[in-house]
């Protein structure tokens, strides 16, 4: 339950502090008096988004203040655990400050919080219906909201499988046109696979080939040169002469007293390089010894090699890799149908699923719908409506994630009269009265929340504004009711009254509301009736309507 709303330098009120009660309280007052900046500061402290210039001219910070009782099992609990928010000895407090700059911050019993956090809170404290209520009533798409509130239906399940069907279907419909592209490049793929399977190129053999081919392109210039240097590094003269030197210098080294030995020594060294020399150079030779087919096959790999390099767009030495890709795209179409088949089956089995929840979902809305119906008419008839019928039309729509139903309200306000569309069938008056049975048999299934009525019963007057009026007071008995309205005979059946009103002073223009006692009760009821001139009748009507409250 609101107990207390405390409003600082919001818009035209400087201070005010107002607290509420239990049952159904009413507030009127003067058109343009003030109202709906009581509204618009509730609905700034519950987070909701609105005006963002609500800052009193002058101020610097404008700040309101709810204070909330909440008993034991209420469903805001729930929300303050998930938001690791105290409760301390059943009061709730949510304040929220602002800037002109448009700066806001929010508090729940002094602890800082999100906007969000707010509005998860303030969810499950107030409902506000607003005087534009009615074009959700006519608008169709919001008709089955509407029946899923009133039968607690819980879409989560649904709207799961709705997004599990779409996922396999998604990702089904990506394998059959990668299948199907595959498919049209399969003939160039198995051809290409083929050539590089041929071919078999493998890393680094590109390199090794060029460096071939230029060794066996030079080999016929250098070869002649390496020939004369082979026969001179490997004459018999030249190893003879050397050989008898050391044997000369060996003999002689005896009687040389130790001079001759570094000669002997490199003259022993130089007859080993000479050995080294001669075999490098043979070897040389050997490697420079090809057949000139041996050249021709070379060129001709090493060419091929690049060819196909160029005509896939890869250097050479990539070419394995790239077979390695195409066989795993050919393998993609091989197995291709195979997943397809897999995937179909997943589709068909989110599908059953699905199809499972949709027509439970769709019972649970006839079931209700029907309960629906039979509880509109009995709040229909208190508010002078008995004859109208209202009919909850469920018709198949085309699947979604809340289900494959189109919900639509429709009505026949007089006997024998075909039903049709509320907006095409209700007048003004009528109008007002079904948003308010249809809110009636909503709240019926919230537990613990503060109704707030603003001009729900515009357009009616006399008898049936006298059985909106009942109406209200009869629903106050299980929930905390806010009414901002012009009726007197709704004012009247109001528990608690404050009139709002406005006043200039010192060139600034103000807003207070005050709770008014029996007297000053009858003194408004009967400006309500007779206007600005209050006359002894229109006391004496009022006293009537305050006497004959429920």
């Amino acid at each position: 339950m609101l107990r207390g709303l405390h409003i600082r330098n919001m818009l035209l009120i400087d201070r005010l502090d107002l607290d509420f009660q239990p049952g159904l309280n009413v507030l009127t007052g003067e058109t343009g008096a003030g109202k709906s900046i009581l509204l618009d500061s509730l609905g700034f402290v519950l987070g909701w988004r609105g005006r963002a210039d609500l800052v009193r001219s002058g101020a610097d910070q404008g700040e309101v203040t709810a204070v909330f009782d909440i008993p034991d099992g209420h469903p805001v609990k729930a929300v303050l655990a998930e938001q690791d928010l105290a409760l301390e000895d059943g009061e709730l407090i949510l304040r929220r400050t602002n800037t002109p700059s448009g700066r806001k911050t929010a508090f729940v019993n002094d602890r800082r919080v999100s906007g969000e956090a707010l509005r998860s809170l303030s969810d499950k404290l107030v409902e506000l219906h607003g005087q534009h209520d009615d074009r959700g009533l006519l608008n169709t798409r919001g008709h089955r909201a509407l029946l899923d509130a009133f039968a607690g239906v819980n879409l989560g399940p649904i709207q799961t499988a709705w997004a599990q069907l779409r996922t396999a279907q998604t990702a089904l419909d990506k394998a059959r046109a990668d299948l199907k592209l595959a498919q049209a490049d399969e003939e160039y793929l198995r051809h290409a696979v083929n050539e590089l399977d041929t071919l078999a190129p493998q890393s680094g053999e590109e390199a090794t080939l060029d460096t071939q081919r230029r060794m066996m392109q030079g080999a016929e210039r250098i070869r002649g040169d390496i020939a004369k240097a082979a026969n001179a590094l490997g004459g018999d003269a030249a190893e003879g002469a050397m050989t008898d030197a050391l044997r000369w210098l060996e003999g002689a080294a005896d009687h040389a007293e130790g001079q001759l030995e570094p000669v002997v020594a490199a003259v022993s060294r130089a007859l080993s390089e000479l050995a080294d020399a001669q075999r490098g150079v043979e070897d040389c030779l050997n490697a420079l010894d090809f057949n000139p087919l041996e050249l021709e096959n070379t060129e001709e790999r090493l060419f091929a090699i690049r060819a196909l390099a160029r005509k896939h767009s890869v250097v050479p030495d990539a070419l394995a890799g790239f077979a390695d890709d195409l066989r795993e795209r050919l393998s993609a179409i091989d197995g291709g149908a195979d997943q397809i088949g897999s995937l179909e089956g997943v589709v068909q089995s989110a599908k059953a699923q699905y199809d499972s929840l949709a027509e439970k979902l769709s019972e649970q809305r006839r079931k209700f719908a029907a309960r629906l119906d039979k509880a509109m008419l009995a709040e229909l008839t208190p508010l002078k409506m008995e004859r109208a019928v209202f009919t909850t039309e469920i018709t198949t729509a085309e699947a979604g994630r809340e289900g494959r139903d189109q919900v639509a309200f429709t009505v026949a306000t007089n006997p024998g009269a075909p039903s049709g569309p509320i907006d095409k069938i209700a007048s003004g008056g009528e109008l007002s009265r079904f948003l308010l049975a249809l809110k009636v048999c909503l709240t019926k299934r919230s537990e613990g929340v503060t109704l707030i009525f603003d001009e729900i019963d515009r357009g009616v007057g006399g008898a049936t504004a006298d059985a909106v009026g009942r109406r209200l007071a009869a629903l106050a008995n299980s929930a905390q009711i806010l009414v901002v309205t012009h009726s007197p005979q709704v004012a009247a059946q109001g528990a608690h009254q404050w009139q709002v009103s406005k006043s200039v002073a010192k060139g600034e223009t103000r807003s207070t509301v005050a709770k008014l006692d029996v007297d000053e009760r009858t003194r408004e009821i009967a400006r309500m009736l007779a206007g600005d001139v209050i006359t002894p009748e229109a006391e004496a009507a009022a006293r009537t309507l305050l006497t004959r409250r429920s």
